[in-house]
């Protein structure tokens, strides 16, 4: 008697604490495997949260646009690794932070080839609140080639980085239309 009485308690404390303590699941928008990331573009979502809309709206452009950046700068940072990690030249620490000047030029500058996919806003009455969703996506070899255009401006990249800059630019671009 003791065991089973027992037993329902457990049973009673389990699920009430299960529902409360974490609070309902919430779907927010853009969610899911169509706003991720993947081999052919960069995606980011974005939410805001303000009594106005316009502020609201700023909020989740920043956050999203901030991710966007973030994912890039660590990719190019892969990659320039990776070619330093490959490459026995004297120099290539050298162009590995060009490389890397190079990306937070790009990045400092229009993301290349930035494309809305989505947003959503809400307004909650009761507290006198706006909340926007946007999500965005940029192709991973248009952003490749407006780094090679970027590249072809910089006077501090000599003709033997920018050769090499351009070989990892391509293998990145190739790597994104081999996916397809």
């Amino acid at each position: 008697m003791k065991t089973s009485l027992l037993t329902v308690v457990i049973a009673l404390i389990v699920s009430a604490c299960g529902s409360g303590m974490l609070g309902s699941k919430v779907k927010e928008p853009f969610r899911g495997n169509a706003y991720e990331s993947n081999n052919r573009f960069f995606r980011a979502t974005g939410k805001g949260e303000s009594s106005q809309d316009n502020i609201a709206r700023g909020k989740a452009d920043i956050e999203a646009k901030a991710q966007l950046a973030g994912q890039v700068s660590t990719t190019m940072k892969q990659v320039a690794d990776q070619y330093l990690g490959q490459t026995e030249n004297a120099n290539a620490a050298d162009v590995a932070d060009k490389f890397q000047s190079l990306v937070r030029q790009t990045m400092n500058t229009n993301i290349a080839d930035l494309r809305k996919m989505g947003e959503e806003k809400y307004f909650n009455a009761k507290e006198n609140k706006y909340t926007v969703f946007i999500a965005y996506e940029i192709k991973k070899n248009a952003m490749f080639r407006f780094m090679k255009k970027q590249a072809k401006t910089d006077r501090t990249i000599d003709e033997r980085q920018m050769k090499l800059i351009d070989e990892i630019l391509d293998q990145q671009i190739k790597e994104t239309e081999d996916e397809n």
